[in-house]
């Protein structure tokens, strides 16, 4: 049968035989026929593993197992364990039978008997045969002893209450002296462990030092060869032992010290070059990691993870990663001493090594060309390491052997000799035939999980060396790896930036080298902080002219320059704010404008860059007034474009710089400065357009990022209502100040709309503030984002012509009136503010709006004379605790009908009980006054000696006339 499978040479030829052999072995058990009973058995065992059905062979299994001979019985209980499993109810009628077998006199009947038993047993015959079981733990013969601890195991893990009789028994198997019995009596006592707490007690009271002991014994025995596994005494007894003290050992101080000395015995005897060496060491690793706290042992732990890292099997440096992973919780600057190794661990595996090989080399082969010592000194040192190896090498074939005893290389060449060598390495040619350089290492998941744990090893005092290492492997890392490694950089910039000038710069070499692989959040995140660091707007637009005419094909990189030429191509051009770490570079306008001419014309520019390309042409209109007609000319070519968003632009755009100059210059001016904490919020997803949500003082970052203390998302749960409020219009943060948001905006009509200035209109397309005085007039908002742009004072009647409304607008009107629309150049302003108000409205009683066993807030209320609508608050907060609470930061969130304004509060530290408190003042608009009553969600987020505490609560308790 098994010649003719596998001479099939088709699939419906190999199911033929089967159907054929099936069919003769269904006759067969017809026939009863004994003789050849187990041969039709072993057939179905061998037709069971190529995947075919075989049920109908399962009560000859019985059968088999139910006749007196040991060879039938044999044939019958691995049919049995291959045929039948747990959860069939035919293994019901084979209790009877094992339990005959366990209980006869040939020991190796009742061997087969605890095979069968302990990989098929189900719930219902542990509980028949556990005695059997537990009898059989004290039988004369080891084997029977050992396989009956293993079968214990499974009855345990199927009934757990049935461990406590296996207590005695197993301890009493930790006597042995026979290692087969003992290594099972080990096992079967770690899962008594792991499985009932009493068992647990008992066996760390009575066997530790036992184990300890045998551990010993292990470790300093002399050569047994009955043992012996590269030179290693039994080192599967002593992984179990190592096991079974690891979870005695995990949170009891008397027993993980009782352990100490062998376990640094181990760790440091135990020779690393083989692999029954380094699965001891692996062991005894965990087994330290887990017990308590010696900081000693685990610096050891981790000096040995340090050294599985440099071999050169995968499957060691992986689990060391893995454990690294876990050893930064328990002991991070030990595996910072690491931090090479790792590094190194990030690359391909050929990269060091050639690298070393090219500094060492002194006389080596190219193709037909021998190199002299000198030569190849003088090449070494032109050579540029850093850059890919490849290219650096070209076709060099090196040699299949090197000794690094007999390869030097001097580095200490005098200046006129490492001129000299520069001049022979730009000489040096060298021949084009076929390359012989390693590839670079294929695991991925080595570099992976290398990578994972670099990100985790970052902190402020190493966050530039390590940066600048994965910065640099950026530049010669494979396209599937680029992703993952630009987006753990990103994110170590982001969080630990000591200053912003490290930050953009960081940031525009990764956009230079892999511009492609990142998201966009990360780059919106760039312009935001570019816009907050004015002394470096000079700096940043020249870095990035540069870094344009480089890497013109990263299309993130195109769309940060472009906004940054754009809004500062006036620096570019003057030179203003070099710094001292600046080339000086020489641009002139039309050099800027050709930057951006070839971004709008590039074929694989997306329409997120054309559409920015297009809007920094109109400011560089007003930037260089003399080449405004080329860059006319340039924006009326998309008139006709087919992509509709373009076209309204370009021709919006053309009508501006045509018919509109005299107010061009204040309508292109420089963007206000973005609030960069209500742009974290939103990045994470936390501050939703529809609520009108503002914050206290955010967790200032070090590379200037504010950062809220903790997300918003929860703020929001509050019913929402349908009538309008009025707050910021929709739409992502950057989109909107980029005018590149496709959606069409909502349209709000209505005499009883709530209108704003100039200033809060821009601020609202914004979203970076809030009106800080709301006038109320009917205004009807056109359907036109960029309309909404160009308006500067939403209190004119809309006419049938936007552009028209543009052209009625003059200079000379502006800052004529204080109680008028505010004027254009206010617009601008990032912060509007006003003036403060007087509270003269009627006393309100205070409330205590919050209150926890840590913590109280009272509010107090006032309103201005005039306005009903307005209240405002003052927030008191008191600590009732004994500790004092840092990085306070107070949060609300109110519905659609309220809109909530946030004073900055009076400090960030709220002293102890009956020693001080916070204020802060907040003033809130009810939309609905009269009709709807106040409610506000709250969270207070403060440290208490370093540890984060969160607390969060609605606020309901208003006064009605509020």
């Amino acid at each position: 049968m098994i010649r003719a499978i596998r001479a099939s040479k088709t699939a419906a030829e190999e199911r033929a035989v089967v159907r054929k052999e099936c069919a003769a072995i269904r006759a067969s058990i017809n026939e009863n026929d004994q003789d050849y009973s187990h041969r039709n058995l072993a057939k179905l065992m061998f037709i069971h593993m190529l995947g075919y059905p075989t049920h109908f062979g399962q009560m000859e299994c019985l059968k088999l197992i139910a006749t007196p001979g040991f060879p039938e019985k044999r044939i019958g209980y691995l049919g049995l364990m291959l045929l039948v499993d747990e959860r069939q109810e035919v293994l019901m009628l084979v209790t009877n039978s094992l339990k005959q077998d366990l209980n006869h006199t040939n020991q190796y009947i009742v061997g087969l008997a605890l095979c069968a038993l302990g990989n098929i047993c189900s719930a219902e015959m542990a509980r028949d045969l556990a005695p059997e079981v537990e009898r059989l733990l004290q039988f004369r013969d080891p084997n029977i002893r050992k396989k009956a601890a293993l079968c214990s195991i499974r009855i345990i893990n199927k009934v757990p209450d049935l461990a406590e009789n296996f207590v005695n028994p197993a301890t009493a198997l930790l006597k042995e002296k026979h290692h087969g019995v003992l290594i099972t009596g080990v096992q079967l006592c770690t899962a008594l462990c792991k499985i009932n707490t009493e068992a647990l007690e008992h066996i760390k009271k009575k066997c530790t030092e036992s184990m300890v002991r045998a551990l010993k014994d292990l470790a300093n025995s002399p050569y047994s060869p009955d043992y012996d596994i590269s030179g290693i005494t039994d080192p599967f007894l002593q992984i179990r032992l190592l096991r079974l003290l690891r979870v005695l050992g995990e949170g009891d101080v008397d027993a993980s010290d009782s352990m100490n000395d062998i376990l640094a015995q181990v760790a440091t005897k135990t020779e690393s070059n083989k692999v029954a060496g380094n699965a001891i060491l692996y062991e005894c690793v965990q087994t330290i990691m887990r017990i308590e706290d010696n900081g000693g042992l685990r610096v050891l732990a981790i000096n040995i993870l340090g050294r599985f890292l440099s071999n050169r099997d995968n499957n060691i440096r992986y689990v060391a990663l893995n454990m690294l992973m876990r050893g930064v919780t328990i002991d991070a600057q030990a595996v910072q001493r690491h931090r090479a190794t790792i590094l190194e661990c990030v690359k391909p595996e050929s990269e060091p090594i050639i690298g070393r090989l090219a500094t060492k080399l002194d006389r080596t082969t190219i193709n037909n060309y021998t190199v002299s010592t000198n030569q190849m000194l003088s090449h070494t040192i032109c050579m540029n390491l850093s850059s890919p190896v490849a290219a650096t090498f070209g076709t060099i074939s090196l040699p299949n052997a090197v000794n690094d005893d007999e390869l030097r290389c001097s580095e200490n060449l005098k200046p006129q000799d490492a001129a000299e060598s520069s001049k022979q390495c730009s000489n040096w040619k060298f021949p084009s035939s076929k390359v012989a350089i390693p590839s670079p290492d294929p695991d991925a998941s080595i570099r992976k999980r290398a990578l994972e744990l670099v990100y985790v090893l970052v902190n402020e005092t190493n966050v530039k060396p390590l940066t600048k290492e994965l910065v640099d492997y950026l530049q010669v890392s494979d396209q599937d790896f680029k992703e993952d490694l630009t987006a753990k950089i990103c994110s170590i910039v982001s969080k630990f930036s000591p200053e912003k000038i490290w930050y953009i710069d960081q940031m525009l070499k990764v956009l230079s080298e892999a511009g492609n692989f990142v998201k966009d959040e990360v780059w919106y995140a760039l312009i935001v902080v570019i816009s907050n660091a004015s002394e470096l707007h000079g700096y940043t637009v020249r870095a990035l002219y540069k870094a344009f005419r480089t890497s013109a094909e990263q299309e993130t990189l195109v769309c940060v320059a472009l906004w940054c030429i754009g809004e500062y191509g006036d620096l570019l051009i003057n030179n203003v704010g070099v710094l001292d770490i600046e080339d000086p570079i020489t641009v002139t306008e039309l050099d800027a404008l050709d930057v951006v001419e070839i971004a709008i014309k590039r074929h694989a520019s997306d329409l997120t860059t054309k559409a920015m390309a297009l809007v920094a042409l109109l400011k560089l209109s007003s930037h260089f007034p003399s080449l405004s007609e080329r860059i006319r000319e340039t924006i009326t070519q998309y008139k006709g474009n087919l992509v509709l968003e373009l076209q309204q632009r370009s021709i919006e755009f053309n009508s501006i710089i045509a018919k509109h100059q005299s107010i061009r210059s204040t309508l292109v001016d420089r963007m206000p400065v973005l609030n960069e904490a209500t742009f974290v919020g939103r990045r994470a997803g936390s501050l939703p357009d529809a609520a009108s949500i503002q914050s206290g003082p955010s967790v200032g970052l070090p590379n200037g990022i504010a950062k809220p203390s903790a997300p918003l998302l929860d703020l929001l749960d509050l019913s929402s209502d349908e009538a309008p409020a009025p707050s910021s219009s929709g739409g992502d943060l950057i989109q909107d100040l980029l005018g590149v948001d496709l959606s069409k905006p909502s349209q709000q009509s209505g005499a009883s709309q709530t209108s704003k200035s100039g200033t809060d209109a821009l601020l609202d397309l914004l979203s970076i503030g809030s009106p800080s005085s709301p006038t109320q007039s009917p205004s009807v908002q056109n359907n036109s984002s960029m309309i909404d742009v160009l308006s500067p004072d939403t209190t004119k009647k809309p006419s049938d012509s936007p552009l028209d409304d543009l052209s009625s607008l003059s200079l000379s009107s502006r800052g004529t009136s204080n109680g008028g629309a505010a004027p254009m150049m206010d617009s601008l302003d990032p912060l509007p503010t006003s003036p403060p108000a007087e509270n003269n409205g009627p006393v309100y009683p205070s409330i205590t709006a919050f209150e926890s066993s840590f913590l109280r807030l009272m509010f107090d209320f006032s309103k201005q004379t005039g306005n009903s609508q307005t209240t405002n608050i003052q927030a008191t907060f008191t600590n009732l605790s004994s500790n004092v609470y840092t990085d306070f930061v107070f949060q609300a969130a109110v519905p659609k009908f309220l809109q909530l304004q946030l004073d900055p509060a009076s400090s960030n530290t709220l002293p102890t009980s009956g020693n001080g408190s916070i204020t802060q003042s907040m003033r809130v608009t009810n939309s609905q006054y009269g009709k709807k009553s106040l409610v506000m969600r709250i969270r207070i987020a403060y440290k208490i000696n370093g540890k984060d505490t969160l607390e969060e609560g609605q606020i309901s308790n208003f006064p009605r006339d509020l």
